[in-house]
């Protein structure tokens, strides 16, 4: 009896796996496609808008600095496969007027044609404790980090709708599967793109536009060495606990989830765990994806006991550390 249900699962298995790839998006092919990205003037923006253009495709890179905007340019003109393709610049705050976004929207299709895919890597990022925080640092990371990728893809959707076909891409990060300790306005901010991704794609799969919602590390970006000047010793220590990866490797990652049509979008192991244990009620691209969460939840629930645990420690250190300096400092 056993054996029989064991036969049974087997067959009910490799069934899935060969009915899977029949449900699962087509992919979009990037050879003389218009990609929109925004925030591409440098890290891991700058990297898709490279890796994009590797393969043929026409790109429109949206950030606030002409300068910078202009240097990217030329670097990414230097991966052309063909005399044809067009690097367009466009500078423009995409956080903080919807009629502007609109228009430079409008002025790239005008030029490019209509986007088919749109990469919202615009973000930033201010870490500290809750109550050290200056309130202002929450309304200014909602505005970038969330309306930032609002404002685009509301002036994409329509078009991409009509032609019943497209990507979208919201670039979270880990800290928007996770809330860290000194992050309340930067997790709050990458959380909401979650919501954000999964009530879009309900609304636009039957149109064939998929959305991928994209989770990369800690990444060796300009705006990763920022951010360290100013992080409390508790985030360090706990961003330390896993690598630093390179903004090219989580480039080529994005790309490759979001033209497949893949909701989630990780990278590494830590990255795979993460968006396991976060699924929640996410979709999923095919059903072998939907399997492999269910069969991985409950060991990488225990996984992820382990690390909270650590994290707990690294915080009751720095507070006993802290209060033993305090104490020094006032018998001196």
């Amino acid at each position: 009896m056993l054996l029989l249900a064991a036969a049974f699962i087997v067959a009910f298995v490799l069934l899935l796996y060969m009915v899977s790839p029949l449900i699962s998006p087509k992919p979009l092919a990037l050879p003389g496609a218009h990609v929109v990205v925004t925030g591409g003037s440098s890290g891991i923006g700058k990297c898709i808008a490279i890796e994009c253009y590797k393969q043929g495709a026409f790109i429109t890179l949206v950030a606030r600095d002409e300068n910078k905007l202009l240097q990217a340019k030329k670097e990414i003109e230097k991966h052309s496969i063909n005399d044809k393709q067009v690097v367009l610049c466009i500078s423009v705050d995409v956080s903080q007027d919807y009629g502007q976004v609109e228009n430079v929207i409008k002025q790239a299709q005008e030029k490019l044609g209509p986007v088919d895919m749109l990469v919202n890597c615009a973000g930033t990022s201010v870490s500290g404790k809750f109550e050290d925080l200056e309130i202002n640092y929450f309304e200014r990371l909602m505005n970038i980090n969330y309306l930032g990728s609002v404002y685009p893809s509301r002036a994409v959707i329509t078009t991409m709708k009509e032609r019943r076909m497209g990507r979208i891409v919201f670039v979270s990060s880990q800290a928007g599967q996770l809330g860290l300790f000194g992050f309340t306005a930067y997790s709050s901010s990458k959380f909401a793109l979650r919501g954000l991704a999964e009530a879009l794609q309900m609304e636009v799969k039957p149109y064939n536009i998929y959305i991928t919602i994209a989770y990369p590390p800690d990444t060796d970006t300009p705006g990763f060495a920022e951010e360290k000047k100013t992080k409390p010793l508790e985030t360090q220590l706990i961003s330390e606990t896993s690598s630093l990866c390179k903004p090219e490797q989580v480039a080529k990652q994005i790309v490759k989830d979001a033209t497949q049509g893949n909701f989630n979008s990780s990278i590494g192991s830590d990255g795979y765990m993460l968006s396991s244990l976060t699924c929640g009620m996410s979709p999923v691209t095919s059903i072998t994806e939907g399997l492999q969460q269910i069969v991985t939840m409950g060991l990488f629930r225990t996984i992820a006991l382990f690390y909270l645990g650590s994290f707990d420690s690294i915080i009751r250190r720095c507070m006993i550390q802290r209060a033993k300096s305090e104490t020094v400092d006032k018998t001196a």
